[in-house]
């Protein structure tokens, strides 16, 4: 294999910056000045198949999920990644690169093997359809209740956190960011607060119990209805607050003085943009307060076909410049008020869940499989990494709704005391 990548025109795959040990025992070492290289294991035929077979990231992702390849140092690992931008091996390379393959792990190789069971299939029907998207938004949230117990601590908040020093627990820094939400809708008690992707209900029972709403939330995942229901009712909030499955589209019950969507717009597509934000300004009281919390991508590129993320965690999700967003929402009457980056605050966040899921790594091995474990491994260290080096960020965007004053202060107070 080293002489193989030794006749390869680009520089970087003849230097690789990685230690790469094979079932046999065989060894490609590092010509790379990287110091203390990452090890990456392929333990056995699989993963040179799938990448044979997907050369590309596809590949890649299943090569690692099934667990024919593994690496000592994934953090140290996906921090190469951009040591590669812009590879492209030609034919000519391919077919060395294929030969040297099969040389090493026999006929067997041109064997396609089959993908591991985790991977969602490609759905069929319109894109972003209330169908498709159901579907879609499943295959993520309808894991198990109990994973997500492990892997958000106990106040069951998945989305960006908010904190004031490093060494703030993730539990203070998500009471802190539903507080600072909240706060930011400037909710009033008997209002009537909406939040559309609620999740396992943490956001409105915050508000119900500490702000006096009246809640409802939103939700297309039946197992997260039924766990929020059962949070509420043991809180004393069931007279305030409800739960239903329904997607954001169904919703016929406005007006709503307060309407919020945390983690949620991920799933609408850029293309759904203009229709989302006449949706919430429906169901919007005039003069009424919307917040959206949502990734956004800064440099990165929306990528091209199949994807690990697309394939193994989020089908059908789409990242887009808050502009997109921004410019939906001024289009249908609303008028932007206030944006605050969190870009900082999620990989404290994402470091915080990850270290959630190796603290109870056994418990999450027997619940969902190694193959799911891994997949969520390589997802959260990798987004870390994404929000760290600035490819993506999260914002929060207050806006109001036209047809009457939005009754803001003319001086905003982000100072959260949890």
């Amino acid at each position: 294999m080293q002489h193989a990548l030794a006749g390869l025109p680009d520089d970087r795959l003849r230097r690789l910056p990685f230690n790469v040990r094979f079932w046999d025992g065989s060894e490609l070492q590092s010509r790379d000045a990287e110091p203390d290289p990452p090890t990456i294991y392929v333990r056995d035929e699989r993963a040179l198949s799938h990448l044979l077979h997907e050369p590309n990231q596809l590949g890649l992702a299943r090569a690692w999920v099934s667990g024919a390849l593994d690496v000592d140092d994934l953090e140290h690992a996906l921090a190469l990644r951009h040591r590669f931008d812009g590879l492209h091996v030609n034919a000519l390379s391919r077919l060395r690169l294929g030969l040297e393959a099969l040389r090493i792990a026999g006929p067997k190789l041109l064997r396609r093997p089959p993908p591991p069971a985790i991977e969602a299939e490609r759905v069929g029907g319109m894109r972003h359809s209330i169908a498709r998207d159901r579907s879609s938004v499943r295959h993520h949230y309808d894991v198990s209740n109990d994973f997500y117990r492990l892997l958000l601590g106990p106040t069951m908040v998945y989305s960006c956190a908010y904190f004031e020093s490093m060494d703030d627990s993730l539990e203070a820094a998500q009471e802190r960011k539903l507080e600072l939400i909240c706060r930011k809708l400037r909710l009033e008690p008997g209002e009537r607060l909406l939040d559309i992707g609620c999740g396992w209900g943490s956001l409105i029972m915050h508000a119900a119990a500490h702000h006096g709403v009246q809640a409802v939330g939103v939700t297309v995942s039946e197992p997260q209805a039924r766990l929020a229901r059962d949070r509420i009712d043991a809180a004393g909030l069931s007279g305030q607050v409800t739960v239903r499955v329904a997607d954001y589209r169904e919703i016929d019950d406005g007006p709503y003085d307060k309407i919020a969507s945390v983690g949620m717009y991920e799933h609408v597509g850029r293309a759904e943009l203009p229709n989302y934000a006449r949706t919430v300004r429906a169901l919007l009281r005039p003069g009424g307060l919307f917040l959206n919390h949502g990734i956004a991508r800064l440099r990165s590129e929306q990528p091209d076909g199949d994807t690990f993320i697309s394939r193994y965690i989020f089908p059908d999700g789409e990242l887009h410049p808050i502009t997109q967003l921004l410019s939906a929402l001024q289009a249908c009457g609303f008028e932007a008020r206030d944006l605050e980056s969190l870009r900082e605050h999620y990989p404290l966040t994402l470091r915080r869940w990850l270290a959630n899921l190796e603290d109870h790594r056994q418990t999450v091995l027997e619940q969902v499989g190694a193959a799911r474990e891994r997949a969520w491994r390589l997802y959260i260290q990798a987004s870390a990494q994404a929000f760290q080096e600035g490819e993506i960020t999260v914002f929060q965007v207050l806006a109001a709704r036209d047809g009457a004053p939005h009754r803001l202060p003319l001086a905003q107070r982000r100072a959260i005391c949890v």
